[in-house]
């Protein structure tokens, strides 16, 4: 039971990295956020890679593809599109699309870990998606008619297709290496990717010292805890109740954005949270706690 409680952690501190986004938006560019955060990653973890230099040199020259696979989909590009599509699309948008991640993790299991879908999955994850788009639209669901999308869209598509492979093809990480010792290896390897693409915005040294020097609370916030705190969190709830349930804890995000927004900023709670936290926590119920099992063969 606890996993859970751990993966409800994980989600409120992704949520809270969703608001310190909004905060500020137009301060630091989508490259400079992701370079950062990484970079301060790999900082922090660079004692612990240099005692098991040797170890992660051993795993790197045996199983250098999926490495370099993981280290792209779930280091390098993930948070990188994301805050490339959110500069260019609308929340609620983004917070749609961001929904879609539990289905494709779902899909991508039983497509390339062939687990078995059972029908209060299907339902629980159709409820939950409900719940978060009830929440999203603010319980207007006419309003979908309304909704344009745009180039940034396709950003956010990407990135919740980065994440959800990610989450599944990291089964197959190294068994040589432990949890932490995979994390600092695909940091390291996602920080050498995103270096020159980086370096290509031709950012000036002294902007970028005022940006570390102004923001530092902001990039301490998403190296500590929205990296290396999180991180560990979501790859412990994947080891014990594997991927498919553990991308259903996704669709908490926005009802916790919510409600941070709610106290941090000063947004108001409606009347739709109510009905977003009881889909969601129903679509939850039923993919966790219900026990018994029809299995739907795709």
């Amino acid at each position: 039971m606890h996993v859970y409680f751990l993966l409800v952690l994980c989600v409120l501190f992704w949520s809270a990295n969703f608001v310190i986004g909004r905060f500020v938006a137009g301060a630091i560019e989508p490259w400079e956020l992701a370079f950062f955060r990484w970079l301060g990653v790999f900082i922090v973890t660079l004692p612990f890679l240099l005692l098991h230099v040797n170890k992660i040199w051993s795993a790197l020259k045996n199983h250098f593809g999926i490495l370099v696979l993981l280290s792209a989909l779930g280091i390098a590009a993930f948070n990188t599109l994301l805050y490339i599509g959110l500069q260019k699309t609308t929340a609620t948008n983004a917070l749609l699309i961001n929904s879609s991640i539990p289905i494709i993790i779902l899909f991508l299991s039983f497509i390339i870990l062939k687990t078995t879908i059972t029908a209060r999955q299907i339902v629980g994850i159709v409820l939950s998606t409900l719940g978060v788009v009830f929440l999203v639209l603010k319980g207007d669901v006419s309003s979908l008619l309304s909704l344009s999308f745009n180039q940034g869209d396709f950003w956010v598509i990407a990135s919740s297709l980065c994440w959800a492979s990610y989450s599944v093809l990291v089964k197959f990480r190294p068994s040589s290496l432990s949890s932490f010792e995979f994390f600092i290896t695909t940091v390291s390897l996602g920080v050498l990717m995103l270096l020159p693409f980086y370096v290509a915005q031709g950012y000036t040294l002294e902007r970028e010292v005022m940006i570390v020097t102004n923001h530092s609370w902001v990039i301490a916030y998403v190296v500590l805890v929205t990296s290396i705190l999180c991180y560990y969190l979501w790859h412990k709830g994947i080891a014990h109740i594997g991927a498919d349930k553990t991308g259903q804890f996704t669709h908490l995000m926005p009802l916790f954005g919510s409600f941070l927004a709610y106290i941090f900023l000063g947004e108001r709670l409606e009347w739709y949270h109510l009905g977003g936290i009881v889909l969601i926590g129903g679509g939850i119920y039923l993919c966790l706690f219900v026990k018994k099992k029809i299995t739907v063969h795709l």
